[in-house]
């Protein structure tokens, strides 16, 4: 009997404009996405745990700057560099996550800290960065994440006073990762810098539980990208597993459900990437485009930005 399993993955949802895509582009971001979802995919295929394999993909894209995650995160109001991250393990409903840290190569590794080796949840900023310290992890300093484009698209957002999705100014937002291993436990990831000009230490979905970051054995784990306040609202992660859980729904009907119909009934954009426990993938997005991408058991394997 063939055991499934399988990874999926995405780098933000939004408009994205076909006219400013040249194929050079086009083929930076696949190869970045392939690149990630290779490398969890791998990670199942010889025996390593849903979490193991989130965590090792969202690391590929939170190391390139492509994506508004670890190095290739955005500015805020005030010109700083502020991440959060995510990470759910489904087999036993431990979470860990972070917000507003600084410096942190890979906010994913310091989220999965939070859930192995800490007594919280969520932890935040400075006294995070202090955690993340003491716990060994790779910090950079501010240099290292000063991205000349990302440095443009902040100085355009203060110009205009305006507090933006990196991915509404042609660049795209908020990385994750889940998957399905061969012992059939599910995991969910999702890592940010957040929004352009962003103020007033704000917080979006990511690193909130049940909202942008969710994984039940029982249901399926998703990772969700888009307008953050939107996402809170709706508790969209857990909604597709509550609906899923209760109303007897496939993940495809409920994903699809809260996506095309729920969020956008209140002004809501975005996406999210959601595999159930039978190795079932979906990808649904109300934007211009959606970064994503995934692999399964079966070798089925796909990469795309446009519907």
């Amino acid at each position: 009997m063939m055991i499934n399993f399988g990874i999926a993955i995405h780098g933000g949802a939004g408009i994205v404009s076909k006219t400013k895509m040249t194929k050079w582009k086009a083929e930076a971001y696949s190869q970045a996405l392939k690149r990630a979802y290779s490398v969890g995919f791998l990670t199942l295929k010889k025996g390593g745990s849903a979490v193991q394999a989130v965590k090792e993909a969202i690391i590929i894209l939170e190391d390139c700057p492509l994506f508004n995650a670890g190095k290739g995160s955005v500015y805020t109001n005030h010109g700083d560099i502020e991440m959060d991250a995510a990470i759910m393990d489904g087999k036993n409903m431990m979470a860990g996550a972070v917000a507003s840290v600084p410096f942190v190569k890979n906010p994913i590794v310091l989220a999965e800290t939070v859930m192995k080796k800490s007594k919280h949840v969520l932890i935040s900023g400075t006294k995070a960065l202090e955690y993340a310290k003491e716990q060994g992890l790779v910090i950079k300093e501010k240099e290292y994440f000063e991205e000349e484009e990302r440095y443009k698209q902040y100085k355009r957002a203060i110009s205009r006073d305006k507090v933006t999705l990196d991915h509404d100014d042609d660049k795209f937002g908020t990385v994750g990762a889940v998957a399905l291993d061969k012992k059939g436990n599910l995991s969910a990831g999702t890592s940010t810098g957040g929004m352009v000009n962003k103020k007033y230490g704000r917080i979006g979905d990511s690193p909130l539980i049940g909202i942008g970051t969710y994984a039940n054995n029982q249901t399926c784990a998703i990772s969700c990208t888009g307008h953050g306040e939107y996402f809170i609202r709706s508790v969209v992660a857990h909604e597709v597993s509550a609906r899923i859980l209760y109303k007897g729904q496939t993940l495809t009907q409920a994903s699809k459900e809260v996506i095309m119909e729920e969020l956008p009934g209140i002004g809501g954009r975005g996406g999210l990437i959601g595999i159930d426990k039978q190795g079932n993938i979906v990808m649904p997005f109300n934007t211009k485009g959606m970064y994503r991408g995934f692999k399964n058991s079966k070798e089925q394997e796909f990469v795309g930005i446009f519907s």
